[in-house]
């Protein structure tokens, strides 16, 4: 079957507006391929064939705002042209598409779609790719190029290292989206805001230093295939610590080159063929691949054409055997 199958969440809980995914297709469907789409919960195997209840859907037509990282988009962004239950491993590409965090719905997906790259599809991200690094502790692997960093669930731990580096960044290690994320100082607060971060001690997180050099910008870096294809600086709202959407474009120099060169065998090795780096000051902050985002808001912003770019490399005829390239 020719096309392009998205494995996503519900389409109408899609932001049409930023939402990489959305951006993906539009790419897809602007050089020439059809676009499907199907939800986790509308894949079956039956007879060894991975199969879905997918609809063929046509997007309508978009324009960047303007001096924003927004589309403009109609209300209702796509037209449903046919639904059928078809052959997963007979479409020219499926990707998977789900928002973390990998729980077990998004597990059991991985587990199908290994069936469709075995069958020679490529699938992207490579299910075994996404279950063996996780975005957030990828980075662990390579402590020369991170800021210091405490992984676990004891509160009294986590105290000692934020007494030891002054300020931490607090996140749960299956968190997404800026969700939990919290700022922690060395201070008589600090047990309390840790205790709640671990949930009495109960729930994993990472703790990284906080890095000063994030108000001149968190550089998101753009990955296909190993290679850099864009970059982009995002930085902190003025009431809050926290990443916000692109706001200009950034220059790569040699220490995201060493990132990059750092990361890129393991990239590639697993199957990781669309991922974003977050820097802040030179430093490997997270490497994102479960369902990498913003190029749909830089191409907005900036009038790149970055999700055009994966799509056309993404698509070209590869067929794939036990996760090599043919």
């Amino acid at each position: 079957m020719n096309g392009v199958l998205f494995v996503t969440d519900p389409l109408t809980g899609l932001q049409a507006d930023i939402d990489a995914s959305i951006g993906l297709m539009s790419a897809t469907q602007d050089l020439g391929s059809d676009v499907w789409c199907c939800e986790p919960e509308e894949l079956a195997v039956i007879d060894g064939h991975v199969r879905a209840r997918a609809r063929r859907i046509r997007l309508r037509p978009r324009r960047p705002a303007g001096r924003d990282h927004r589309w403009i988009v109609d209300s209702t962004w796509w037209d449903e042209l046919d639904v059928a239950v078809v052959e997963v491993d007979e479409f020219d590409l499926v990707h998977l598409r789900i928002d973390p965090p990998v729980d077990a719905r998004y597990l059991h997906t991985t587990y199908l779609l290994d069936l469709v790259e075995e069958a020679g599809t490529r699938v992207v991200n490579r299910p075994e790719g996404v279950r063996a690094m996780h975005e957030k502790l990828i980075a662990l692997r390579f402590p020369e190029l991170c800021p210091p960093t405490y992984v676990g669930a004891d509160p009294a731990n986590l105290r000692e290292f934020v007494a030891k580096i002054g300020t931490a960044v607090v996140k749960p290690v299956d968190g997404f989206a800026g969700l939990d994320v919290w700022l922690v100082d060395d201070n008589h607060a600090a047990i309390a805001l840790l205790e709640s971060a671990t949930h009495g001690g109960h729930r994993q997180v990472i703790a990284q230093q906080y890095l000063p050099a994030v108000a001149h910008g968190n550089k998101r870096l753009f990955l296909l295939d190993g290679e850099i294809v864009g970059a982009v600086l995002r930085r902190p709202a003025v009431d809050d610590f926290r990443i916000g959407p692109p706001v200009a474009s950034a220059e790569i120099d040699e220490a995201d080159r060493a990132i990059v060169n750092a990361l890129r065998p393991h990239l590639v090795r697993n199957g990781l063929a669309i991922a974003g780096l977050d820097v802040i000051g030179g430093r490997l902050i997270e490497v994102n691949v479960t369902c990498p985002g913003g190029m749909h808001k830089t191409d907005a912003l900036l009038g790149t054409r970055l999700s055009e770019a994966m799509v056309r490399r993404l698509t070209q005829p590869t067929r794939y055997c036990e996760g090599v390239p043919a």
